[in-house]
């Protein structure tokens, strides 16, 4: 767990793209078993490999997919009790800093439009500041942008980017890493040292930690927010089948229709 934690924390998030490419395969192949499933792509394993910065959750990351709890909780609600899947209409899909995860399967579904976008990210299509995104005013039926949020300075900027391009009567997903037992966000930008940054944000390149105030936040740019706990929709028996982080809310924004 040791050797995983040292990696996060001195690799660049662009280079363990890549290379992930490269071990995936080899991982999934050691850890098939019959105790965890990724609802993603249906593989079973006898465990997942555990994920944090500082502190490490076991059974966290898909040898196959390299889908988080988060990943795993968004793709049952879209599959459940959305159309993404199914909409004989084009859907027209931005998607901020693509997951590895999805983005094969995204973009081989024919009823998506699917435009990935990020500043680094070697697996995107447009690179882009989200504090300056490139497209028009209501673009997108949809808008993905997970774990985002807590790494830009500005996040008020980028969240009216996201409110501009998203299509009125659309909806997103921005999940947060959120410490709902604080009321107020916490943010010093005097704090620069990377380990002390992992200790007190929980990761050496986050800006920030939410608490329950992240959702009126968002509110405050004009989006309607759902506060989801999804894992109260599954049964015990599937929580722990799929790993999901029981509890965990998955924030879904909406764009008025006037």
């Amino acid at each position: 767990m040791k050797l995983f934690q040292t990696i996060l924390n001195t690799i660049p998030r662009p280079y363990l793209i890549k290379i992930s490419y490269l071990v995936r395969p080899i991982i999934a192949f050691i850890f098939r078993g019959d105790t965890f499933t990724d609802p993603i792509d249906g593989n079973t394993f006898r465990k997942f490999l555990p994920y944090g910065y500082q502190q490490q959750r076991k059974n966290a990351l898909s040898p196959s997919t390299l889908s988080l709890e988060r990943h795993r909780l968004m793709w049952l609600f879209l599959k459940n009790d959305t159309n993404f899947f199914t909409s004989e209409k084009k859907i027209k899909i931005l998607h901020i800093a693509p997951e590895q995860c999805f983005l094969k399967i995204f973009r081989k579904q024919k009823n998506l439009d699917y435009t990935t976008s990020d500043l680094e990210s070697p697996i995107a299509d447009v690179k882009a500041d989200i504090c300056d995104l490139p497209f028009d005013n209501d673009t997108f039926d949809v808008v993905f942008c997970n774990h985002v949020l807590e790494h830009i300075p500005n996040d008020t900027k980028a969240m009216k980017e996201l409110y501009r391009v998203m299509k009125k009567g659309g909806f997103g997903i921005f999940q947060v890493p959120q410490n709902m037992s604080i009321a107020k966000t916490f943010e010093d930008d005097t704090i620069t040292d990377p380990k002390e940054r992992t200790k007190i944000f929980g990761q050496y390149d986050h800006v920030r930690v939410y608490g329950r105030d992240y959702f009126d936040k968002l509110r405050s740019v004009g989006f309607k927010v759902d506060e989801i706990d999804y894992t109260k929709k599954i049964s015990e028996k599937e929580v722990l089948r799929f790993s999901l982080m029981k509890g965990e809310i998955l924030p879904v924004c909406y764009k008025k229709e006037e």
